[in-house]
């Protein structure tokens, strides 16, 4: 049975690059498929950032992946964000299918995204929208 591809957006601790030992060989697992943009805020907590889309204002750089037609992998990375789809109110990120804009602007695919799920409070912004890049923070 040929399954639908699946999607996912990263742009923090799930980029190869960034990937604690923990997760790293899931992600090892996943295949690029090219640099992508949401919009919204992206805010650093700490040893990780945490996004809060929106429809439009400014952007978040990231990394589009393919998931492999395996469910043990999207198991693992929600256990590493503290998604619980069982409880999502209490989790600490929850994933959510959203448009994720391709880095030539010409093409959007739909893409699974881990969304943090608190409010930001006093974290600042990573005003470069890139989490990979060196941060040049702006207080909220």
């Amino acid at each position: 049975m040929n399954r639908a591809k699946k999607y996912l957006f990263t742009y923090g601790t799930l980029l190869p690059r960034k990937a604690p030992a923990e997760i790293a060989p899931a992600v090892r697992r996943l295949r690029r498929v090219g640099q992508g943009v949401v919009h919204g805020h992206l805010y650093d907590l700490g040893e990780y950032p945490g996004a809060v889309l929106r429809k439009t204002g400014p952007t978040i750089i990231g990394q589009i992946f393919e998931l492999p037609d395996d469910p043990d992998i999207l198991n693992s990375l929600d256990d590493y964000e503290g998604f619980d789809p069982a409880h999502p109110e209490g989790s600490l990120f929850v994933r959510k299918k959203w448009p994720v804009t391709f880095e030539d602007g010409k093409k959007k695919i739909s893409c699974w995204v881990y969304i943090y799920n608190r409010h930001p409070g006093t974290a600042p912004s990573i005003v470069s929208g890139d989490f990979s890049k060196p941060r040049n923070h702006r207080a909220r």
